[in-house]
């Protein structure tokens, strides 16, 4: 029995995108392919609110975070993290010998403007990394609030992962100064993992240039320059299954309509956020609580395993808490395709098994 999907990613995917999938290979150097590769990227541009370059990159979302900061670090990163996942920003620069300074928040609180301003001030830093919303504490940062702060430092490139938002959150890229904006197709997209997406200013592949050693597959100015002599075409072999499924999928997210998509993201996060709080407690405070994913802290001291056991026998699947809050908290997913109903449907089975 399939179980339906409330998990941080990867998300359920709808048959008939599923199907996309399959369809039949064509060369990857044909104007096929250039075609496709270009209606993606048109399609994204409309989905970020951007006039910037989309790259595509057949990675998760971590190959093209690892892209950004070893391609846009001249001299020192800033890493802001609020979670496991903005902290491996930090990892990967360490990794590629890229020089990084890691600011870490307590798990569950926001990085605030006031906390960027504070870094860059000190003139140390060409790079910042933020992730608009981390999935191991269910935050939600204030990236258009932390752009304008980073507007005020014309020298300093604002990497951002949206990996968990994109098309679940509105993500005005332009409007908030983002350079470099990283998103992955298994998450709010709701498609197979396998993909990453990212758009690229002027401004970061100017800065990128100037780093020496930004390795091969994920050089962020390799990628830019082969699709702009090649016509959207890449250095190397890409998904193009991928890339089917892709363009159709963003053909139905336009269609339902942005603000109507983001509208439904947000119903079914405040749906949840008022049920944890009638029965437990949401971890982040509600102004920066996460639209695509609930993070609840375990006040009941109920077993996470037992419930997603009983759980997956009646056909869903819950996440638990990750990393140190493990046994703490408990998160549920509503992000993709999911509907304020299936919600509903959950959680009325999570009060059965509990007996709340």
């Amino acid at each position: 029995m399939h179980k339906k999907l409330f998990i941080p990613g990867p998300v359920d995917v709808k048959e008939d995108v599923l199907q996309k999938m399959a369809t039949a290979m064509i060369g990857h150097r044909t104007k096929d392919a250039s075609k496709l590769q270009r209606d993606i990227s048109e399609k994204m541009m409309k989905l970020f609110y951007t006039e910037n370059q989309v790259l595509l990159s057949t990675s998760s979302g971590s190959g093209l975070m690892e892209a950004a900061v070893r391609s846009c670090t001249n001299k020192r990163a800033a890493v802001f993290a609020v979670g496991a996942f903005g902290k491996r920003w930090y990892d990967m620069a360490i990794a590629n010998n890229v020089p990084a300074d890691l600011f870490e928040v307590e798990w569950g609180t926001p990085t605030l403007p006031e906390q960027v301003e504070e870094v860059l001030k000190t003139g140390k830093y060409d790079v910042v990394t933020v992730t608009h919303n981390e999935t191991s504490t269910g935050i939600m940062n204030p990236v258009g609030e932390i752009g304008e702060v980073v507007k005020k430092y014309p020298e300093v490139i604002f990497c951002v992962d949206t990996v968990s938002s994109a098309a679940g959150a509105k993500i005005e890229v332009d409007k908030w100064g983002i350079d470099v904006c990283i998103t992955s197709t298994q998450k709010a997209l709701a498609l197979p993992p396998g993909l990453a997406i990212c758009t690229i200013s002027q401004k970061a592949y100017e800065a990128a240039k100037k780093v020496e050693n930004r390795g091969y597959y994920l050089d962020l100015v390799k990628l830019y320059d082969y699709i702009q002599k090649k016509d959207h075409q890449y250095p190397s072999t890409p998904s193009l299954s991928h890339m089917f499924a892709l363009d159709y999928q963003l053909d139905k997210i336009l269609a339902e309509g942005l603000d109507n998509r983001f509208k439904r993201h947000e119903e079914m996060a405040n749906y949840v956020r008022e049920w944890a709080n009638k029965h437990f407690e949401v971890l982040p405070e509600e102004k920066y609580a996460s639209n695509t994913l609930t993070n609840i802290k375990n006040t009941k001291d109920i077993s996470v395993k037992e419930l997603n056991e009983r759980l997956a026998m009646r056909g869903y699947t819950i996440s638990n808490g990750y990393g140190k809050l493990k046994d703490k908290t408990f998160r549920i997913a509503h992000m993709g395709e999911t509907t304020l109903p299936e919600i509903k449907e959950l959680l009325s089975n999570i009060e059965d098994i509990l007996g709340l």
